[in-house]
């Protein structure tokens, strides 16, 4: 009998550099998930993260996963991830979805701007009966913890978890990987 391998997209924050220093944030997650999981971290334009190029990236990196694929967004890359969810829907099995350390639109005012939304009705908009994880460090001073707070709100069946390390969340991602193994009753 085969082994199942679970594909998790892993999609990096913006900014510059943002790439190599989520790199490390994948590798953790891979090291602390174990075997049996497949982590990609898809290389997304360089350029204005809310740019549709960034969405359709998105959507190439889930298409090329195999289902049902787990969803891992750090930063600016969370608040794509449900942004494409909600307003892409794709015919894909979901098995989970995890935000790391996610901007919420408007839950201070450096994260406010135009463009920068997400759907009044988030929740019912993202795939049915997936768990949602919301990770988030209580010493972020790039995306304060309370926007963690505002996603729980407009997500009620999420599951969070706290820790702390910064935004990389110290490059350890060991919480994430067991609330993802929780999430899917591993």
């Amino acid at each position: 009998m085969c082994a199942v391998t679970i594909d998790v997209v892993f999609l990096h924050g913006a900014g510059a550099g943002a790439f190599d220093e989520d790199a490390a944030l994948a590798d953790s997650l891979a090291r602390h998930l174990g075997s049996g999981f497949s982590v990609s971290v898809p290389r997304l334009p360089e350029d204005d993260p809310d740019d549709e190029r960034w969405l359709d990236a998105i959507g190439a990196a889930i298409d090329a996963a195999s289902e049902p694929v787990v969803l891992v967004g750090h930063s600016i890359g969370g608040y794509l991830l449900v942004k494409h969810l909600a307003l892409r829907p794709r015919p894909r099995a979901v098995a989970a979805i995890c935000l790391i350390a996610a901007p919420f639109p408007g839950a201070d005012p450096a994260w406010t701007f135009d463009g920068f939304d997400l759907p009044d009705d988030l929740d019912r908009r993202l795939p049915a009966d997936v768990p949602v994880l919301l990770c988030a460090s209580e010493d972020d001073e790039t995306v304060p913890f309370a926007h963690r707070a505002r996603y729980a709100a407009a997500i009620p069946r999420a599951t969070t978890r706290t820790t702390t390390g910064g935004h990389q969340l110290g490059d350890d991602l060991r919480v994430v990987a067991e609330g993802i193994r929780a999430a899917l009753s591993l």
